[in-house]
């Protein structure tokens, strides 16, 4: 069941500046992310966009736990 929902998650270099976006949709992950951290649920998120489905906002969240998952973090710049 991951690696499907996993599959929603899609790249193309030509759409929305090459970020990881929703089955090809102009919806970057991070749009998804930042909805979802501002208070909207789940539900209200799927109201307002028809093409998304339950299934896009659950790859969302595994997406985002899977790019969590780093080992360690390294300060680049100050």
């Amino acid at each position: 069941m991951k690696d499907s929902l996993l599959q929603r998650i899609t790249h193309h270099p030509d759409l929305c500046h090459g970020k990881p976006c929703i089955r090809g949709l102009r919806y970057p992950v991070e749009f998804i992310l930042e909805l979802l951290s501002s208070g909207m649920t789940t539900e209200e998120i799927l109201a307002d966009y028809d093409d998304l489905e339950l299934d896009d906002i659950h790859a969302v969240l595994l997406f985002a736990a899977r790019l969590s998952q780093v080992k360690s973090i390294h300060k680049l710049a100050s």
